[in-house]
């Protein structure tokens, strides 16, 4: 993960487009993956000075959008192979125009994947609901929103995978 995380920044400190990033990105995780190990990855850039979002999906999970005085939903965005899983692999770039006030919100599989103790998991609709309990807060309450969610969903059984989110809001 480590490694990738470095090609990936390498790549995008190039000045490339999210599509070229991670095209370059699996090309080289691939020439190296002797132990056949994959990473899906979301990746966008955001012109500040406009609102337009660039991005592209290698296999990550579904972004949540919340525009204007809107509700949070699942940005059904094209997926392309996660990375390392075959070299040559393209990614479809796509752009979003952002809004003054519209927040995105991006996280790790761990995070609809939480089981409880009768395996059932926390699942996307339950997290789209905790996004929409206050769904006008800054990020960094609807993170810890979702958070407390998951966890008084999971109890106290164990989890086997890693809880990770971020939540920006386009401030214009």
């Amino acid at each position: 993960m480590m490694t990738t995380k470095v090609i990936l920044k390498n790549c995008a400190m190039m000045g490339r487009n999210p599509e070229e990033i991670l095209k370059s990105a699996n090309d080289t995780i691939c020439k190296n993956n002797q132990a056949g190990m994959f990473v899906s990855v979301w990746t966008g850039i955001i012109e500040i000075s406009t609102g337009k979002l660039s991005a592209a999906n290698a296999g990550h999970e579904y972004p949540a959008l919340k525009t204007g005085e809107g509700r949070f939903i699942l940005f059904k965005d094209k997926h392309g192979l996660v990375l390392g899983a075959m070299d040559g692999v393209k990614h479809t770039q796509y752009e979003l125009q952002l809004c003054p006030g519209d927040k995105l919100f991006l996280y790790t599989d761990g995070v609809p994947e939480a089981t409880d103790a009768q395996n059932e998991l926390f699942g996307t609709d339950r997290m789209i609901e905790a996004l929409n309990r206050n769904a006008e807060a800054g990020p960094k309450e609807i993170t810890e929103n979702v958070r407390k969610a998951v966890d008084e969903f999971v109890q106290d059984a164990e989890q086997f995978d890693d809880l990770t989110m971020v939540c920006f809001e386009y401030k214009g």
